[in-house]
């Protein structure tokens, strides 16, 4: 089951020559070679057509059709077609298309998504054919080994993510802050963005740190927050809720919600969003993925750094949120069509196209082959992310887009409304109980 991952130290380590020697054509080799039917020659076979979906990431929208290109080289009898959607439409157009047997033929989906897409009937498990569960399991690190539902895999990942501090150094400078030395714990980072933010006349006009709930706030207070302040989130069955197992729960969504209320080092809407804030020199420290890269080496101006999430006290718990999107081939796909998806998978899944993936999007290869060496450590950029990904938990989410929703409404209540945390925090852990409980009452495990 997907579920909260720790993944070992050995297995969240990439080589730096990894960056050094990505190639830009992806080898046909890769995953279950040995037994898939798709190491055959497709020479011989019938042309076939198949559909590939994908939600519009710019960095992966582009490299996705540089790849396909190159597998349509590799393989000429299969043509793919691919679309991508807005990331607020793709579930909806999925399951829309599915419904009309119109949908695609091999999908890309959030992690997150999985519970959903296969209770409501849109994957197919991938065939024991193209790669066993043991092969599977050897091949990824292991939090993608948590990706199962029902001990089936009905989608495998390309790359994984994981969480960190980015930090504007010309705004500590201004500030009179030390550029290389950024934040360890959070009541650091909450006393270097209060030196950071300007209010003019009550109006916010720069903001020290961007906390948010929508986007990456969510993940750490789930499994930042309440983890370093002594609280698992989930029971290991996934079914309870525990944020308020204990009295620290609370503790930690005080703490969170200070920084909207009580430290006023930042605003949500504030310059568009977080990601739009930093970009303009705007906001001295977000958090966001690695896959967030590309988009800031292009958009800001500011010489910026990259560091690991704080914790709660110095040499304390550290903790981290894993993610990764995944790609399955749709329920209905058979013959031919099966046969020319699982070789495209296999393309998408492989090493080249991983090491590929790095140097384009910017997020970090899932093959345990690919993380044996502890120098990627050195690297600036992405060495805090492959050393969040040691204490990384990957959410098991039941409905992804309800459970985000839920904590959205109850903390703008506390933001805007002003209304008490202790009650608020309960209600929201009620509310995000009743989303697993419906869950579970229609899925046995």
């Amino acid at each position: 089951m997907l579920g909260k991952v720790r993944v070992t130290a050995a297995a969240s380590v990439l080589a730096l020559s990894v960056l050094a020697g990505c190639s830009s054509k992806p080898a046909e080799g890769g995953p279950g070679s040995g037994s898939s039917p798709n190491s055959s020659s497709s020479s011989n076979s019938e042309p076939v057509t198949i559909t590939y979906w994908q939600y519009s990431f710019p960095a992966k929208v582009t490299l996705i059709q540089k790849l396909i290109e190159e597998f349509q080289k590799q393989n000429p009898n299969i043509k793919v077609v691919a679309q991508d959607f807005p990331y607020d439409q793709y579930n909806q157009k999925v399951t829309a298309a599915t419904n009309a047997k119109n949908g695609p033929d091999v999908l890309n989906l959030y992690y997150g998504w999985l519970p959903q897409y296969v209770q409501d009937g849109i994957l197919q498990p991938l065939p024991e054919s193209f790669m066993s569960k043991a092969d599977i399991e050897k091949y990824y690190i292991p939090m993608v080994k948590e990706s199962q539902i029902d001990g089936k895999y009905y989608a495998v990942p390309t790359a994984v993510r994981s969480l960190a501090l980015f930090y504007n150094k010309d705004m500590f400078k201004k500030a009179g802050l030390d550029p290389n030395s950024p934040p360890k714990t959070w009541d650091e980072l909450i006393s270097y963005a209060q030196k950071m933010t300007v209010y003019n006349n009550g109006k916010l006009e720069q903001e020290g740190f961007a906390p948010d709930v929508s986007g990456q706030g969510y993940h750490v207070f789930e499994e930042v927050l309440l983890r370093q302040w002594g609280v698992t989130p989930f029971s290991d069955d996934h079914k309870k809720v525990l944020w308020n197992s204990s009295p620290q729960g609370l503790a930690a969504f005080q703490y969170y919600m200070d920084w909207f209320t009580k430290d006023k080092i930042g605003d949500p809407n504030f310059n568009t969003d977080y990601e739009t804030a930093f970009k303009s020199g705007k906001a001295g420290m977000i958090i966001d993925g690695s896959f967030a890269i590309q988009s800031l080496k292009k958009d800001t101006a500011a010489e910026w750094g990259v560091t690991t999430l704080p914790t709660k006290d110095p040499g304390g718990l550290k903790s981290n949120f894993g993610s990764y999107w995944v790609h399955g081939i749709a329920k209905g796909v058979s013959g031919k069509k099966l046969e020319a998806a699982q070789k495209f998978l296999k393309f998408l899944i492989s090493e080249e196209t991983q090491k590929t993936w790095l140097k384009e999007v910017g997020e970090l290869p899932a093959a345990a082959s690919l993380s044996d060496d502890a120098s990627i450590k050195a690297d600036p950029i992405y060495g805090p992310f492959v050393s969040g990904l040691k204490d990384a938990h990957a959410t098991y989410f039941v409905n992804e887009k309800d459970e985000r929703q839920a904590i959205i409404d109850k903390t703008n209540e506390i933001i805007l409304n002003k209304a008490p945390v202790d009650k608020t925090f309960n209600d929201l852990v009620k509310k995000q109980q009743e989303i697993r409980d419906e869950y579970f009452s229609q899925h046995s495990n």
